[in-house]
C-alpha cells in the first residue's frame, strides 16, 4: 500500500495531517529526492525520509505544523559535528517540503495513487505562499486539484526536464515530477512470493502479484501488494504496462509455468528478470527459450538462479536474497 493510500484513508476518516517530501539533497543524506513521510494529526506516521535524527526532526516539525494552512520548505543540516555526536551513518543537507493534507485535495491523492500504480507520468505544482494550492497535471494536460489554465500547465510541464523538483522563478511554486515507485511483477503466489511481496513493499517497490489460482492470489494472502491479478500468465502480460524500468520475478509452481512467464518477459522491455530454480531446471527452461528463438545474449540477462548468494534455505531467507538483489539492481 502506497503512502497515498494511507492519506486517502486518513481523509476518509475525517482527519488531516502533514506530508513531508525530500525535495533536495546534498552530501550523503540517507534518502534521495522524492522520499516521503505522512504524519497525521495524531502524530502517527507512514513512510520514511531516512530514519534516525533526520526523521525525528522532520516528524517533530510536521507535528508542530499540523494546524498550518500553508506549505513550506525546511532545511535540515547534518554537518560533521552532528553526525559524530549522534553516531549517525550519513551526513549531508536535506530540504523537505512540509505541506498540509486536507480534504479538498482528496481527489488529487486518489489520482496520484492511481498514477503510481499504473506508472503514469505528470507533475505536481504546490504553492509556497500563504494561499495554499496544489495541482496535479498529467502528461496529457489533465488537471486534478486546484484549477490552472492550460498555458500555465504546459509551462510548468516544460520546467521539469531533469526529473528533479524545481522552484519557480518567482519562488511562489514548487514543481515536482510524479515519483513512481519501481514496479515489481511477481509471477506466482506461493509461500516464497508472500515473503517477497512483504519485503519488497517495505523497501518501496510497487508490488503486483500474478497467479491463475484465486485461492492463492488474493488480498488476504497479499495485503501489502498494490495489486493482485488472477489470470493466465500469458494473458496477464497483455494488461501489464512496461516502460523499461519494471522488475519481473518468476516464482511459479512449476517449470512449465516458469517457461510461459519467462517467454513473455523476454518479449518485453524490462529492467530486471529473475527466475527461481535449480541449475537443472534453469537449463531446461533456457533451452526452451532458445528453441523459441531467443538469443543467448537475451537469455544471459536473466538472473537465474535468482537472488544473492547467501545460502538461503527457508522461504523467508530466499525472499531476503531475492529482494536484496532487486535493491542492488535498482541502485545501479
Amino acid at each position: 500500500m502506497s503512502i497515498y493510500d494511507t492519506i486517502k484513508e486518513t481523509l476518509r476518516a475525517g482527519r488531516k495531517g502533514i506530508l513531508a517530501t525530500v525535495v533536495n539533497r546534498t552530501g550523503s543524506a540517507p534518502r534521495d529526492v522524492g522520499a516521503r513521510m505522512f504524519v497525521d494529526e495524531n502524530g502517527k506516521s507512514d513512510g520514511t525520509v531516512g530514519g534516525g535524527l533526520l526523521e525525528f526532526q522532520v516528524e517533530k516539525a510536521a507535528i508542530e505544523r499540523k494546524d498550518s494552512s500553508a506549505a513550506t520548505i525546511i532545511h535540515f543540516q547534518m554537518n560533521a559535528k552532528t553526525v559524530a555526536e549522534q553516531g549517525m551513518l550519513c551526513g549531508g543537507n536535506v530540504d523537505v517540503l512540509l505541506e498540509p493534507v486536507i480534504a479538498k485535495h482528496g481527489e488529487l491523492y486518489q489520482r496520484l495513487a492511481d498514477m503510481e500504480r499504473k506508472g503514469k507520468k505528470g507533475i505536481v505544482v504546490t504553492s509556497l505562499t500563504d494561499s495554499f494550492t496544489k495541482t496535479l497535471i498529467d502528461d496529457s494536460l489533465g488537471i486534478t486539484g486546484d484549477a490552472m489554465n492550460e498555458s500555465s500547465a504546459m509551462r510548468y510541464l516544460n520546467v521539469v526536464t531533469q526529473g528533479r523538483p524545481v522552484i519557480s522563478d518567482d519562488g511562489a511554486f514548487l514543481i515536482e515530477p510524479v515519483f513512481n515507485r519501481t514496479r515489481l511483477y511477481i509471477f506466482g503466489a506461493g509461500h516464497v512470493s508472500q515473503f517477497i511481496s512483504k519485503i519488497a513493499s517495505m523497501v518501496d517497490f510497487a508490488v503486483v502479484v500474478i497467479d491463475d489460482r484465486q485461492d492463492f492470489a488474493n488480498a488476504v494472502r497479499f495485503p501489502e501488494a498494490d495489486e493482485v491479478i488472477v489470470d493466465d500468465f500469458t494473458k496477464a502480460f497483455s494488461s501489464l504496462p512496461f516502460s523499461g524500468n519494471e522488475f519481473v520475478v518468476i516464482v511459479t509452481r512449476g517449470h512449465s509455468h516458469d517457461a510461459v512467464a519467462l517467454r513473455e518477459a523476454l518479449s518485453k522491455d524490462a529492467r530486471y528478470i529473475g527466475m527461481i530454480g535449480s541449475k537443472r531446471k534453469v537449463k531446461m527452461v533456457f533451452d526452451l527459450m532458445r528453441e523459441s528463438g531467443f538469443s543467448d545474449e537475451a537469455i544471459s540477462n536473466v538472473h537465474a538462479p535468482i537472488g544473492l548468494a547467501i545460502d538461503a534455505e527457508t522461504p523467508q531467507e530466499i525472499a531476503v536474497s531475492i529482494v536484496g538483489q532487486l535493491i542492488q539492481i535498482r541502485a545501479e
